[in-house]
């Protein structure tokens, strides 16, 4: 049984003193709204979270961006203005995780002997 293996998009911004990271539907979508803001923001982003990962690059561990480090680098907390500034300068990737096999019964003991 495939698991979590569906595409994943995202904007990776590096920026002067963290990494940020958004998650997007759709790379049309965002270019779109580059484009033409009268799109809501509700349909490019895929979960209203700034994520940070504390200066490991866009695969690092994914934290939630506190207010600090969001007035810290974009000079505002408030998470509106940081979205369109991450979506405006942001480098888009996408990437699928590998297919994973979970157990499906524990009591016969460990999946790979």
């Amino acid at each position: 049984m495939p698991r979590h293996n569906d595409p994943t998009s995202k904007l990776f911004y590096k920026g002067s003193s963290d990494d940020f990271i958004v998650f997007v539907d759709d790379v049309d979508i965002l270019h779109k709204w580059r484009g033409d803001r009268s799109i809501p923001l509700a349909e490019v982003l895929n979960g209203w979270k700034i994520f940070v990962t504390h200066r490991h690059g866009a695969q690092g561990v994914l934290d939630g961006a506190s207010k600090a480090s969001l007035e810290n680098e974009f000079g505002t907390s408030n998470e509106d203005d940081c979205m369109t500034k991450i979506l405006e300068r942001g480098e888009y990737q996408a990437s699928t995780a590998r297919e994973q096999q979970g157990d499906t019964n524990l009591r016969n003991g460990p999946a790979f002997r």
